[in-house]
């Protein structure tokens, strides 16, 4: 009469705060001796006073057993503890449940309290082996005359079959009959279980699709309803035929009905069951287009998400009908809902096409530009905060401008440059509005998405021929502004922008009239602020352009017109330029920069020698001159354009896979095999000239001395013979020369091991001679550094204007004997052309006076093979 009850444990466990532990081990050892006893009263309340602290973690499967024990009880109030107590701490594992088969049957054939007690308890405790003992009995359960356990009966069938797939060809049926069963709780029930096992395998319920359209059309039940609607958007898939059936009730549930979950379910149907296609399904998605755009204008957090998602569905099909909503889904990206920004992000991209894309990137754009400073989203209090106070009568929602964080300003970049870039530019009607866009998000994404734009950009003018033109004189703009080349060591600067300028202008220079007059920009001293493959591109592009200018200039060369001193000095600038270089810390700075300063240093040499062949004041060529088979100009002028005279085409995604592997190629073998050095003890200053070669196996010998005779030897107290011989001759200076290379080169091959330990001593550098060292003056010579201040804006050359939409080479390149993919559809060219919208970004537009219009690029594009020239190291970039 003294145990504790469950009240005594909880009180005690309130009052002992600061040593629970200590009580709770206290109370455990009082219920392992009340759990033994014989009176099931105590069992039953130990079991339970256990089932409490499992609730607070603590172990009680070792009472398994006792807990079956209750179970067991004839009385009702204690077989409920026991029940309660297995459904909460049984599972799969639980050994003690092959004993309760028996005690399950008995107890399904018990009164009606303790029938739905047990099938409680089964739906919680059920295994495969359980499941399949019992089905005959459950199944049973579903002619009971109570309603209850009827339904109680259906609804554990659900996990019998799930824990037993073999018995649902029994259940069909019985569930099929349930369907008519006169109490609603049951049908409902029925149709809940039939709406899950569905998932599963629909094909197997589709005899049941004329009772629940029955159901469908009759039931008042919303809940009911939804879960039929569900049903059926899982069967319409298997049976088109349901399609047609399935439409016109459809339609009217979602005209009339005032329940938003069942109207977003009808709406969820239609999409995922195919009911929106046809002449039919046309006004049907018209009309769920305009319920879920009156969802996205709500008030409510999740009706405008869940329309959001549901109209990402219906984009595929019908993107016309969700363009009509444009505003209203742009409006969404500045909701303070991350969530639902994200979702409207997805359904903007999904809903591009030709003739909306500008107008959505234009105002993405806007978007990124209205809070570039901040970057920390609203707290949830915060958020919360501000519903409450939009949320609260006579009070209007203010329109607050959500703050940015760089993970979302990166996903908006990202989602630009997806859309604009899909199906290789299907959408982009005017590439030079999109080279704008591009430069334009580089300025102010302020996230790391530069690469990407660099990609981008390379990949359009490799592609569309007719873009060069204008590509050329917005990246001419772009190495001419300052802003990005002095913060490009700043996060989120884009700074590899500057890579696709340099190169594309080196590339492409041939569209300028005036190419010279990029050199200076290629070589400033704020390139320090780069990173080296910048500076690689930068000082590459810079040899380029003079090759290309020199050898033009060389083809209208004309000593009259006295261009000899400008070539001089843009020559002596390039040499002080590239010397900056040659010690860069960079190997491909520097190799690169080393390589350009000797192909200028023979530039100038031969530039130096020209000027025996000037002609007189008259204009007039010399007689000497005249009559000579030398050319008329300076021929290191065109030293350099061979080398990058051809135009590099864009490269198929599947080129490089297509290449065959050359037969008798041997990856792994040597190309030059290394010499085998046989590497010697360096000898001891002061050695003996005697070793020691053998020593008898008795420890005794003979000694022979230097002069071939015998000695002896006394080693620990005894005599030994050792056996001499002489040593070898003396090194001489030609073998110590020989020694001493070999060892060198050893060194210089084990330098960079780095399990190799050398001495840092530096080796004594040879003695120069100072007096061999030519000198040269240098007081005549010009001025190295020009003068570059009025070079204004780019002059394109003079070419016709093109009319024509552009031509986007799709294909690319691909190696002799590939199989060549065939061309994607060309759009067609009775579209009409989107005229460009400028943007709200710095313009880059030259002044009027020398704009010039594009090239025309009517030629089909013939893919060709261009061989890799000799030694001129040119290589063609892959553009994907």
């Amino acid at each position: 009469m003294w145990e504790r009850t469950l009240q005594d444990l909880i009180r005690g466990l309130r009052a002992n705060k600061k040593d629970e532990s200590k009580f709770i081990s206290k109370a455990v050892d009082e219920i392992r001796t009340e759990i033994k006893s014989e009176d099931m009263e105590l069992k039953a309340g130990a079991v339970l006073k256990l089932t409490y602290l499992d609730m607070l973690g603590y172990d009680m499967s070792w009472a398994s057993f006792h807990v079956v024990e209750v179970m067991s009880s004839p009385r009702y109030h204690l077989k409920t503890v026991g029940y309660l107590a297995a459904t909460q701490t049984f599972n799969q594992d639980t050994d003690v449940l092959m004993l309760t088969t028996n005690l399950l049957k008995k107890d399904l054939t018990s009164t009606p309290a303790d029938v739905a007690v047990t099938l409680n308890g089964i739906s919680h405790i059920v295994t495969p082996d359980l499941a399949r003992d019992l089905s005959h009995e459950l199944l049973t359960m579903l002619t009971h005359s109570r309603a209850n356990i009827r339904k109680r009966a259906v609804l554990v069938l659900y996990k019998v079959i799930t824990m037993n797939p073999d018995v649902a060809e029994r259940a069909i049926g019985r569930l099929k009959e349930k369907l008519d069963d006169p109490d609603p709780g049951v049908v409902a029930a029925t149709v809940n279980v039939i709406c899950e096992l569905a998932r599963r395998n629909p094909s197997d319920y589709l005899d049941l699709a004329p009772q629940l359209f029955h159901l469908m059309t009759t039931s008042p039940n919303n809940w009911m309803l939804i879960k039929i609607i569900k049903l059926f958007g899982s069967l319409s898939p298997h049976e088109p035929r349901l399609v047609k059936k399935l439409q016109p009730p459809i339609t009217e549930l979602i005209s009339t009905t005032p329940a938003i979950s069942l109207l977003y379910e009808c709406v969820h149907t239609c999409i995922i069951g195919g009911m929106l296609q046809g002449a039919n399904g046309s006004n049907l998605a018209r009309l769920c287009v305009s319920k879920l755009a009156a969802f996205i204008q709500d008030s409510d957090q999740n009706l405008k998400y869940i329309a959001l998602l549901a109209m990402v569905k219906i984009v595929p099909t019908h993107p016309h009908l969700v363009a009509e909503y444009q505003d209203t889904i742009l409006a969404s990206v500045n909701d303070q809902d991350i969530s639902i920004r994200m979702r409207a992000l997805d359904l903007v991209s999904a809903m591009v096409r030709e003739d909306n894309l500008q107008s959505i990137v234009q105002q993405i754009l806007s978007h990124l530009a209205q809070d570039t400073s901040s970057s920390v989203l609203p707290t949830a209090a915060q958020s919360l905060a501000q519903n409450a106070i939009s949320s609260s009568p006579g009070s209007s929602k203010p329109n607050i401008r959500p703050t940015q964080s760089p993970a979302y300003r990166l996903v908006l970049c990202e989602r630009i440059l997806t859309m604009c870039s899909q199906s290789m530019y299907e959408n982009v009607t005017n590439f030079e509005w999109y080279l704008s866009v591009l430069v334009d998000l580089a300025h102010i994404a302020n996230v790391d998405i530069g690469k990407a734009i660099r990609d981008q950009l390379v990949d359009i003018v490799g592609r569309v021929k007719s873009a060069r033109r204008y590509a050329v004189k917005l990246m001419y703009s772009l190495l001419s502004d300052d802003s990005m080349l002095l913060n490009a060591q700043d996060e989120g600067s884009c700074s590899e922008v500057l890579w696709a300028a340099a190169w594309i202008c080196g590339e492409y220079c041939s569209e300028l009239a005036e190419p010279q007059k990029l050199i200076p920009y290629f070589l400033r001293p704020e390139m320090s602020n780069l990173t080296p493959d910048i500076v690689a591109v930068y000082l590459h592009a810079a040899v380029k352009v003079f090759g290309y200018w020199a050898a033009e200039l060389a083809q209208r060369w004309s000593w009259a017109n006295d261009d000899l001193p400008d070539v001089k000095e843009i020559v002596d600038s390039m040499v002080v330029g590239m010397r900056e270089f040659v010690t860069s810390p960079h190997i491909e700075v520097q190799e690169r920069a080393a390589n350009a300063v000797q192909l200028f240093n023979f530039i100038q040499a031969d530039l130096s020698a020209n000027p025996s062949k000037a002609t007189d004041h008259t204009g007039e060529q010399s007689g000497e001159a005249m009559f000579t088979d030398e050319p008329n100009f300076p021929k290191s002028l065109f030293l350099l354009n061979p080398l990058f005279a051809s135009e590099l085409n864009p490269v198929a995604v599947n080129a490089q896979a297509s290449v065959p592997v050359p037969a008798g190629l041997d990856l792994d073998a040597w190309i030059v095999p290394p010499p085998v050095v046989n590497e010697t003890a360096d000898q001891e200053a002061g050695s003996s000239d005697l070793k020691k070669v053998k020593k008898s196996k008795k420890g005794k010998g003979k000694a022979i001395t230097a002069n071939g005779t015998k000695g002896k030897k006394k080693a620990a107290g005894r005599e030994m013979e050792v056996e001499l011989v002489p040593s070898e001759p003396a090194e001489t200076a030609e073998e110590r020369a020989e020694r001493e290379r070999r060892k060198a080169e050893r060194l210089e091959r084990l330098k960079d091991d780095p399990y190799y330990i050398i001495d840092d001593k530096p080796p004594p550098r040879p003695t120069e001679d100072v007096d061999s060292i030519p000198i040269v003056r240098l007081d005549d010579m010009p001025s190295l550094i020009p003068d570059f201040k009025d070079m204004g804006q780019p002059i394109l050359r003079d070419r016709p204007p093109s009319l024509d939409p552009p031509v986007i080479d799709r294909v690319g390149e691909m190696p002799e004997g590939a199989i060549v993919p065939p061309p994607l559809p060309q759009q067609s060219s009775s579209r009409p052309s989107t005229p460009a919208q400028s943007s709200s970004f710095p313009t880059y537009d030259v002044a009027e006076d020398i704009d010039i219009p594009r090239t025309n690029s009517m030629d089909p594009i013939k893919v060709t093979r261009v061989k890799k020239k000799k030694g001129t190291g040119k290589k063609k970039p892959t553009i994907v």
